[in-house]
C-alpha cells in the first residue's frame, strides 16, 4: 500500500482539508496526475455534488481571511484568479465597500498611527494603502485624516 500514490479523489480532498478551494484551482492542481482524460472532471463532478466543492464557501472564505489587511481590488483580483463566476465576485467586492474606509484606517493606524509629516511620508504612506488594494479616494480620506466616511 506503501508504493500506491494517492488517488485524484483523496489528493483533492487532502487539498480540501487544508482550505477552502474552487474547481479551477482543483483542477490546476491535479491536472498532472490525471492517467485518463475525463477522469479528474468526474472526481470533481463527485466532490461538487457531495459540496465538498462550494463556490460560495471559497469566497466567504477569501473574503473573512484577507479583508482585514487589503482592499476590496487586491480581493477582487484574488477572487478571479480562483476562477470563480463573476457575479459571485462583483457581490463580494460590493459587499466590502461599505467597510473599506474603516478598514484602510485601521490598517494604517496599526503601520503608521500618525499623520504625515511631510510630502515625501505622505507618498509613502498612501503607496502602501494603494499598494493593498484600497481605492485613491478612500487613501485620500484615511491619509488627509478625514474622519467624515
Amino acid at each position: 500500500m506503501a508504493g500506491t500514490p494517492p488517488s485524484l479523489t483523496a489528493r483533492a480532498l487532502r487539498l480540501l482539508s487544508q482550505r477552502e478551494h474552487s474547481r479551477a484551482e482543483l483542477e490546476r492542481k491535479l491536472a498532472r496526475f490525471e492517467e485518463t482524460p475525463g477522469t479528474l472532471a468526474k472526481v470533481l463532478d463527485g466532490l461538487a455534488a457531495k459540496d465538498f466543492i462550494n463556490e460560495g464557501r471559497v469566497v466567504d472564505s477569501v473574503v473573512h481571511r484577507r479583508s482585514a489587511k487589503l482592499g476590496a481590488a487586491r480581493i477582487r483580483q484574488e477572487l478571479q484568479a480562483k476562477g470563480l463566476e463573476p457575479e459571485a465576485v462583483a457581490q463580494a467586492v460590493w459587499a466590502l465597500r461599505g467597510s473599506e474606509v474603516e478598514r484602510a484606517r485601521a490598517i494604517w493606524r496599526k503601520k503608521f498611527g500618525a499623520p504625515p509629516a511631510d510630502a515625501a511620508e505622505r507618498g509613502k504612506q498612501m503607496r502602501f494603502l494603494v499598494s493593498r488594494g484600497f481605492g485613491g479616494d478612500t487613501v485620500q480620506k484615511v491619509v488627509s485624516g478625514a474622519e467624515d466616511d
